[in-house]
């Protein structure tokens, strides 16, 4: 049976762990499960690497998880935290000669085509500029000879997409799982899902939430991202199910496809 290897580039919400300004008890620990860059992941199989989002943090998840070549990056959605690392692809381009695959749905497009405009404007460059081709996501797409499962959820009252890819599922920045993608969710070996806080929030599931979706769902093992300085690495895992964690920048383990 082939598999991937997934590593966890970045674990923290929007604003980051340590925040700026913040001199709480998570954000000066010492611990370094407690510093989390914006969510991302890497999936690296068939010697390819795939990243899902490009965050403001991903020239450093990079050079840390030491990405030597990127051969595609599917969106989840398009809010800063997980586009606005979009223009450090350039390096990757020059070393492959040409452009990137981007895989997203079509209002994630739309962002882009607005947040990058110098990209697409198809004017003069003096410089170089990322090279990028779009692939809009209408339904589970082959990537590299692995079938790519979108999951769509809620995000407060925006669209957003999680993926499944073998026994894995990626959902980051969901406050509500449709039924229908529910299905989408069984047999898992391992979930890794939002779970921003202990109080409710607007737009983004909580911990009690998300221990809800974990009971129904039922994966062999699920993984906490997205997690803002309210939850400290030891002492949350101290408190979850064995079968749940925290994620954390940096974490690794296979997954069966």
């Amino acid at each position: 049976m082939s598999s991937l290897q997934l590593t966890v580039l970045g674990s923290g919400t929007s604003m980051g762990v340590p925040t700026l300004g913040c001199h709480c008890a998570v954000c000066e620990s010492p611990d370094p499960h407690d510093r989390r860059t914006r969510p991302s992941i890497l999936l690296s199989y068939a010697g390819r690497n795939v990243v899902i989002d490009t965050t403001p943090d991903f020239r450093y998840q990079a050079m840390r998880a030491r990405i030597d070549h990127l051969d595609a990056v599917i969106y989840t959605h398009g809010h800063a935290d997980h586009i606005l690392g979009l223009d450090d692809i350039r390096p990757y381009n020059l070393k492959r000669r040409g452009a990137v695959p981007l895989y997203a749905a079509a209002e994630t497009f739309a962002t882009l085509r607005k947040q990058f405009a110098y990209i697409f404007d198809d004017g003069p460059a003096e410089s170089t500029l990322p090279l990028v081709d779009l692939h809009t996501i209408d339904g589970p797409f082959e990537l590299f000879g692995t079938t790519i499962v979108p999951v769509p959820a809620m995000h407060g009252s925006g669209p957003v997409l999680g993926f499944r890819f073998g026994k894995a599922a990626y959902l980051t920045d969901f406050s509500r799982v449709p039924e229908a993608s529910k299905r989408l969710l069984g047999g898992l070996d391992d979930l890794i899902l939002d779970a921003l806080r202990y109080t409710p929030h607007p737009t983004h599931s909580n911990v009690e939430q998300s221990l809800a979706l974990v009971r129904e769902l039922q994966p062999r093992r699920a993984w906490f991202t997205h997690i803002c300085h309210d939850l400290g690495h030891t002492e949350t895992n101290a408190r979850l199910p064995d079968d749940v964690r925290l994620s954390y920048d940096g974490l690794e383990f296979e997954v069966q496809l």
